[in-house]
């Protein structure tokens, strides 16, 4: 009875789907464990082989937690909003809905010939208008919210309402738009609909506000940070740019330190917390008012060290700083102009990355010095931002490198205000050695000591005071594009009216162009269909619109992070149409007990959701404050790519060992045109690149050899792998045994298919203990101590493994047990079947056949999980080498109970001895329990 792969594995995963048996019940009397994946955004590729890394992780433990009793959450949907299908639409006017269903449908036939414990039942898309009308219904509810810095947490805006319909917003605490005015409670009864709807927009946790952002003009639409890479768009490489938009944001500033303090409460890794940690950017300090000559404007900034104001030798503005265009003088317009204009092409991570480029340009206007009240000249520079603190610094060159690098490349003046301190060469920066000179009322001082007497002077003249920066921004939360969640918004005088939620979802309309329109509107622009009748409640033909009842609707589209940012809790109880999740689904799951995905989304979507999380928690929605318990960043599977090499000078192809001293540029070859031995097959490469298709190949010993590195799997490199290949060759089980196999889960490790063969030949091993060409092997046969030894190590090295989620050396614990128990020859259905159930997680196709074999119905994957003895493993017996004059002759086990007379009694009655000694007397005999027997002469 031969392991046939293939039928086994179609067999067990139609099993599987006819029976749910992997359904979740909301209602349970067994702890629950919930395990999630970061659902992916399905792509025309498809998966490759190092997708399913963290998946297979994953569904191990998931099926571990079934074996332990545990009514185990396990589901997948699709992140199915975003730009890639959009790009095709315009391209080919295809729905991006068309483009997207076929790409599901083409993972989902992935997923399931992998063996996943999926509950399907439960399956979410984005991109589902039944899905995203909660997307809709909690921006709602942030709309309809403000953040009390009294209480610590986000309150109905009825609450604030009342606040200022009592005594104004005197005493109102709240994180809102800066440099609110004041006003009386009657003052605020007094004001017009018009003017206290843009009063609370101030304070709503998303409001509309004009804001710098990063716009991409090839793609028609604004980018986050995260979504930039080296200042293009990490989507196709384009061009980025800084402008200025009305934008809808969310306030998450008003969680910058919850979400830091959160971090102490989650198992994450360490270095995706600091990102974190980094991203938001706690610092503390004072914020410093500086009065413009001959003016009214202020720049009020935000800086570190008060404590070196007497080192100011210049001010620096961010180039979009919302005063340059004012205070500029006419003589240095020309210039200010086009150091602005060139500096928006460039992203923020560019410009503070970018260390070694010294550029600014200098305003004509000067600032006064708050004690001094000598003129300080204001520069613009690109080092500085506009998103962090207020977009000015004040410049202290002997302090800061990088001002001091500016002050010498413009030849600005660099007094030292430290004590006994040399800054001929550099900066000093370090402040706790820090003994203050040159500075008036400071003199002397240290550090502390400069910082707490330089807030109180600044708070008595009215200038400043201490205050604590966050780096974090609000987050922009629009985007120019079609393919993303309608917002639930119309528009009334110019002002955002919310749609009641017994009305969502709002439906994305059709559109006849995916681009913005001629006049330079989103895409949404195109719609004829999209504008709200306030009194029949529906979306209606824009024609329709005359401004009493039917009103124009938003045109933006929410962003790629807004769909995943509550998708864990949705999964709770995804089939609801009548709330977001029952009061008992969230009662029960909770949180996720174990989240796996890439560190790449450390400052996107893990950070968004946190927020979201916190604001659902704050609402009473949610139990819990933060939404996974522990987060696993699995690697990345490389691939390894194939390289030609095109000699510069006469455009010949040259194999690898010819190369020499030629010049040459590697380009990639598809990996499937090349052999396990390197070679390239030059025929199918002509076919496929037909530009080489008269090019000469300069071949080493009749064959073509390429270079190998090792990448990136992707598709732009042709070294990608796709598990679907390999389900055929070797089957889904040898696949997940293989990626478990490569190394610890966390890090990179390269992928080599020649290599899936040691764990198909495992797996035909495992197979063998239990049938022969005959049939089944296995009896009723009492296992012998050395089965029950083996049995035994193994489960207690796999259950630590999978806890400690080294699932790699679980998977040599089974080639170890199975080797063993072939060499002891063991039939024992005792022994035979726990080591199914043990091999279940890892392999679940070749466990369930040989657990019906065994005769059992149903799935095993409910099956009790075995349990260790450790008295297995105690060694009752030891096996003694027996040396005669140190050499040694044979081996012979003995009863760790006897002693040293007892031992020596047994060695010198044994027949062995005797053929050695042959009648001889020893000298003596040196024996160590437990160790060694040595007879001497």
């Amino acid at each position: 009875m031969n392991y046939d792969f293939r039928r086994i594995e179609d067999k067990w995963q139609a099993y599987w789907a006819e029976n749910q048996t992997f359904k979740a019940e909301n209602n349970s009397n067994a702890e629950k464990f919930y395990v999630l994946d970061m659902f992916p955004y399905p792509s025309g590729a498809g998966l490759h082989v190092g997708h399913p890394l963290g998946y297979i992780a994953s569904d191990i433990y998931a099926r571990y937690k079934r074996h332990k009793g545990f009514n185990v959450l396990h589901p997948m949907g699709y992140d199915s909003f975003g730009l890639p299908a959009e790009q095709y639409a315009i391209q080919t006017g295809q729905h991006p809905a068309i483009t997207t269903e076929t790409n599901i449908n083409r993972y989902r036939e992935q997923l399931d010939k992998i063996g996943f414990s999926f509950d399907w039942s439960r399956e979410v898309r984005t991109s589902n208008p039944k899905y995203y009308k909660w997307t809709q219904w909690i921006f709602i509810q942030l709309f309809n919210s403000w953040y009390n810095k009294d209480t610590d947490k986000a309150e109905g805006i009825e609450t604030l309402i009342t606040q200022f319909e009592k005594e104004g917003n005197s005493k109102v605490h709240a994180v809102c738009d800066e440099n609110m005015a004041l006003f009386s409670a009657t003052e605020w009864k007094a004001f017009s609909s018009t003017d206290k709807q843009k009063i609370l927009l101030q304070y709503r946790l998303t409001y509309l506000a004009e804001t710098e952002v990063n716009w991409c003009p090839a793609l028609g639409t604004v980018l986050a940070n995260d979504e930039i890479v080296n200042g293009v768009s990490e989507r196709g490489g384009h061009p980025v740019v800084r402008k200025k938009m009305t934008q809808w944001s969310m306030r998450i500033t008003a969680y910058a330190q919850r979400l830091l303090d959160g971090l102490d409460k989650i198992d994450w890794p360490q270095p995706l917390k600091d990102s974190q940690t980094n991203w938001i950017g706690r610092s503390q300090g004072a914020e410093v008012e500086f009065r413009i000559q001959h003016s009214a404007f202020r720049i009020p900034v935000f800086t570190t060290r008060p404590d070196t104001i007497f080192g100011v030798s210049f001010m620096t503005l961010a180039p979009e700083h919302e005063l340059v265009s004012k205070i500029t003088t006419p003589k240095q317009q020309a210039e200010v102009d086009a150091y602005v204009e060139a500096t928006a092409k460039r992203s923020e991570r560019d410009r503070m990355a970018d260390v070694k480029t010294i550029t600014g340009a200098f305003t004509g206007a000067f600032a006064e010095h708050p004690f001094t009240k000598e003129p300080i000249p204001i520069w613009i520079g690109d080092y500085v931002l506009a998103g962090y603190g207020t977009g000015a610094v004040m410049s202290v060159p002997c302090g800061d490198q990088r001002d001091y690098d500016f002050a010498k490349h413009f030849n600005i003046p660099i007094p030292n205000i430290f004590e006994g301190v040399d800054i001929s060469q550099e900066a000093f920066s370090d402040k706790e050695t820090t003994v203050i000179a040159n500075s008036d009322f400071l003199n002397g001082l240290s550090y502390k000591k400069a910082v707490k007497r330089i807030v109180f002077e600044l708070e008595k003249i009215g200038q400043g005071e201490g205050k604590i920066n966050y780096r974090l921004r609000d987050a922009v939360f629009s985007r120019q594009r079609y393919w993303g969640e309608p917002f639930p918004v119309y528009y009334v005088n110019g002002l955002p009216q919310m749609i009641a939620a017994e009305h969502l979802p709002i439906h994305l309309p059709e559109v006849e162009k995916y681009l913005p329109t001629e006049t330079g509107e989103p895409p949404l622009g195109n719609a004829m269909v999209w504008a709200w009748d306030t009194k029949n409640n529906k979306v209606v033909e824009n024609e329709a619109i005359d401004h009493a009842t039917i009103f124009p609707l938003e045109l933006n589209t929410m962003p790629g992070w807004a769909g995943s940012s509550q998708y864990f809790n949705r999964y709770m109880d995804p089939r609801n149409d009548d709330e977001i999740f029952s009061k008992e689904a969230i009662d029960y799951w909770q949180d996720v007990d174990l989240y796996i995905g890439g560190s790449e989304h450390a400052t996107g979507h893990l950070l968004y959701s946190r927020f979201w999380q916190k604001f659902m928690f704050d609402k009473g929605f949610v139990p819990k404050d933060e939404f996974a318990k522990k987060l696993i960043n699995q690697g990345m599977i490389t691939g390894t790519s194939a390289f030609v090499y095109r000699e510069e000078e006469t455009g010949n192809v040259i194999s690898k060992g010819k190369i020499g001293n030629r010049k040459v540029t590697p380009i990639h070859a598809d990996v499937s045109l090349v052999n396990a031995s390197d070679e390239l097959d030059v025929a199918a490469f002509k076919n496929w690149k037909p530009e080489f298709k008269d090019a000469e190949f300069i071949l080493e010993n009749d064959k073509y050899i390429v270079g190998r590195e090792v990448e990136k799997m992707s598709k732009s490199k042709y070294n990608v792998v796709s598990p679907d290949s390999i389900c055929e060759d070797y089957g889904a089980d040898s696949l997940r045994l293989y990626e478990m196999f490569l190394g610890p889960l966390e890090q990179s490790k390269p992928w080599n298919t020649a290599g899936i063969t040691g764990t198909h030949s495992f797996l035909k091993k495992l197979w063998r203990l239990f049938f022969d060409t005959d049939g089944a092997k296995f009896d009723t046969s009492e296992p012998t101590k050395e089965n029950l030894k083996t049995l035994h190590k193994t489960i207690k090295k796999v259950e630590e493994d999978i806890e400690h989620f080294s699932f790699n050396t679980s998977v040599s614990t089974f080639m170890i047990c199975v080797n063993e128990l072939s060499a002891q020859r063991c039939t024992s259905r005792a022994i035979l079947e726990p080591l199914a159930i043990l091999v279940s997680p890892y392999a679940p196709h070749i466990a369930e056949e040989l657990w019906e074999q065994l005769g059992h119905a149903g799935s095993i994957s409910t099956a009790p999980f075995p349990i260790f003895d450790a008295s297995y493993l105690v060694e009752n017996s030891k096996e003694y080498p027996i040396s005669f004059n140190g050499k040694m002759r044979f081996t012979l086990e003995l009863s760790l109970d006897l002693d040293k007379e007892g031992i020596e009694a047994a060695v010198m009655a044994h027949e062995k001895t005797q053929q050695q000694l042959q009648g001889r007397t020893p000298k003596k005999v040196i024996v160590v329990p437990g160790k060694i027997v040595n007879i001497v002469g």
